[in-house]
């Protein structure tokens, strides 16, 4: 089937949706979901937005079956419509997507519910701006985005010939009737290699992350004790 966009994709807040266990909103969702086919179509719509049509054949149903519950999913908030597309006979269609929102269902009033609504939407931004300042961090402290995702790095002068260099054996080693002894010249050479190779490992980019995280963890686990 071939699909010819009408539209751009709505972008929806992405603040998250907290509802009480108790609530009417709460009987929409649980009972949207109790269905394996309702689970089964959201499953394939989290890998890829879709047609209901598209959906029915992806999740071995009727056309009919998946629009019953594309139409309860979408009532309990799970789903949206996000595209209107044509097919090639020219049909318009529907376009379903996962719900941008976070969904939480917890157990509380409603203050409870609206004091937890937004203390998830302070860490989820709280760590999208750690996310960013840690790629700034990355950039100018590091080797460049590229070290962080796994990218080669090439620095000048650390080609590795296969030869020694003789000042190594002349400058920090000495031969005795003993045998070999290290001077503090090699242990300190040693030393400070050991540092960089350390320092190396972890990217500043990827410390300064989890730095933030860890800070953000500690601030909800004391909302959540004061609560």
């Amino acid at each position: 089937m071939s699909l010819l966009p009408s539209r751009d994709p709505a972008t929806p807040d992405a603040e998250p949706r907290v509802i009480g266990v108790d609530s009417e909103d709460a009987d929409d969702v649980l009972s949207a979901l109790s269905a394996e086919t309702a689970r089964n179509l959201l499953s394939e719509l989290n890998k890829e937005p879709a047609p209901p049509s598209e959906l029915a054949d992806r999740v071995d149903t009727s056309l009919q079956n998946a629009q019953y519950h594309l139409k309860k999913l979408k009532n309990a908030g799970a789903v949206e419509v996000v595209d209107t597309a044509y097919s090639e006979k020219g049909r318009e269609m529907d376009v379903f997507a996962p719900a941008n929102q976070p969904l939480v269902i917890c157990a509380g009033d409603e203050q409870e519910t609206s004091g937890l609504r937004a203390a998830l939407a302070n860490i989820i931004g709280g760590f999208a701006i750690i996310g960013f300042a840690s790629l700034l961090v990355q950039q100018v402290f590091g080797s460049g985005l590229g070290s962080l995702f796994g990218g080669p790095t090439v620095s000048s002068g650390s080609a590795d010939t296969g030869a020694r260099d003789p000042s190594f054996y002349s400058g920090n080693a000495t031969v005795t009737d003993g045998g070999f002894e290290a001077t503090a010249g090699a242990l300190d050479t040693a030393a400070q290699g050991g540092a960089e190779a350390a320092a190396a490992v972890i990217p500043p980019g990827l410390a300064f992350f989890a730095g933030g995280a860890f800070v953000i963890a500690g601030m909800a686990a004391l909302w959540y004790m004061r609560q």
